[in-house]
């Protein structure tokens, strides 16, 4: 194996035998495999790929899909069918809840048990405790049997061990399931320094936490690789697939669907101010695109999306922290019961920033549509003062409630922003604010608006 390769999967598979009843076990035993009395179930089957050194790699896939199979042989607590997995470098792993405890022993007890099984010897173990401990943050009940813990306090000893143990690969199975919010910034706080140095395996459903952390990613699906390759595209392609519908379609015909629409004049929103700050929020806009990636059942289309003004005035420019409308048309293909239409503004590497969609505003009074029939959605905010750099804006159309609803049409990046110039100075996005200053004790104050 290539010295700058962390883990390297080749031909990997693993099958079980299910059985219909225990007397078909035994007949299995005696008949020595002369005849069949199972079914062979693949949770894995001919998997291969490379992980490298420094790689932060995601896996996404639907439950039963082979994740957590695939972890656990990677981390030697579950042994391959066929095929073969080589590991370069320590590996620490967080997988099932409380996996690697022992129920009746007490945290301080399973912070030595736990840590030994990763080889550190009983003298670093004691040299590390109290920083384990302090990570841990669970108090008195260190000293308390791991069967009274609540799962987030699982999570919170088993991660403070495991980043304690000097590991160069981390596989982290969605860990961050459970646990406060303060909890899980600490421990996104470590993973962002690991990944200087180290390797990262991550499991998790939340795309938007796979696309921001992980360099690459793969897509399993029923024990099999759908897709590897960049985070965002391959979380894009897992959202798409996870409707079960093909994004290769056919789509209406040009003459069933008339998405001819009016031209309209597009304004630059900056000549409203003066023009004094070289650190104003700039933020180009560019025009609807249909020729982007898209899916769903194609029964109803988007025909246009796009950034206005107040006075919904298509917009080119646009200003941070200025009032803005995100308007989306929608033509029905077939009829729809209770249309819902949203949106969402992303980075560069695909984390959704903000947006919203119409289900709560009419999920009383749903809005029913009819083939041929148009409809405009139109959201009204105060645009975020965006760092420089591009997103993008994905938007949808769908038939049903929030819980359970048929995704009609869904299109990425359908409109693009790219930011010129910003004063925010920390965060993903920045606020408008309407007001600082600064207060003595005397009431003196120094007013900076």
């Amino acid at each position: 194996m290539s010295s700058d390769v962390a883990v390297k999967i080749n031909g990997l598979g693993k099958y079980y035998h299910i059985y219909d009843k225990p007397l078909d076990r035994l007949k299995q035993a005696l008949y020595r495999g002369k005849k069949q009395y199972y079914e062979e179930f693949k949770a894995l089957d001919n998997i291969s790929f490379e992980i490298k050194k420094g790689e932060t790699l995601g896996v996404i896939g639907c439950n039963g899909s082979g994740k957590s199979t695939l972890l656990q042989i990677i981390c030697g607590t579950l042994s391959p069918t066929s095929g073969v997995v080589e590991v370069n470098g320590r590996v620490a792993a967080l997988l099932e809840l409380g996996a690697g405890f022992n129920m009746e022993f007490t945290g301080r007890e399973n912070i030595y048990m736990y840590a030994s099984i990763f080889g550190l010897s009983t003298q670093e173990i004691s040299a590390r405790f109290d920083d384990i401990v302090a990570f841990a943050d669970i108090g008195d009940f260190i000293d308390k049997a791991v069967k009274s813990y609540s799962s987030g306090m699982y999570v919170r000893l088993a991660f403070a061990v495991i980043v304690h143990v000097d590991a160069d690969i981390l596989v982290i199975d969605e860990a961050f399931a459970v646990g406060d919010v303060f909890f899980i910034q600490k421990c996104m706080r470590f993973l962002r320094s690991f990944q200087e140095k180290g390797t990262i395996i991550f499991v998790s459903h939340d795309s938007g936490a796979v696309v921001n952390l992980c360099d690459r990613a793969v897509w399993l699906h029923d024990g099999q690789v759908q897709q590897i390759g960049a985070a965002k595209n391959v979380c894009e392609s897992y959202l798409a697939g996870s409707y079960g519908v093909s994004q290769s379609m056919v789509l209406p015909t040009e003459s069933a669907v008339d998405t001819k629409q009016e031209r309209k004049e597009y304004k630059d929103m900056r000549m409203d101010f003066i023009n004094s700050s070289s650190l104003r929020n700039d933020i180009q806009v560019f025009r609807f695109s249909d020729t982007v990636e898209s899916f769903g059942s194609r029964g109803a289309k988007i025909i246009d999306a796009r950034l206005t003004d107040e006075n919904l005035i298509p917009l080119s420019w646009s200003v941070g922290g200025e009032s803005v409308c995100v308007v989306v048309e929608i033509l029905a293909l077939k009829p729809i019961q209770s249309v819902i239409v949203g949106f969402f503004i992303k980075d560069r590497l695909g984390q959704v920033l903000f947006g919203d969609n119409t289900h709560l505003d009419y999920c009383l009074e749903p809005i029913s549509m009819m083939p041929s029939e148009r409809i405009t959605a139109t959201f009204s905010f105060d645009m975020p003062i965006l760092p420089q750099g591009n997103y993008s804006a994905d938007v949808a159309v769908a038939d049903g409630v929030k819980e359970d609803h048929e995704q009609l049409e869904w299109i990425h990046d359908a409109f693009v922003l790219e930011s010129q110039a910003s004063s925010t100075s920390t965060g993903l996005v920045g606020v408008f604010m309407t007001k600082i200053d600064i207060r003595k004790s005397n009431d003196d104050m120094r007013e900076n608006n």
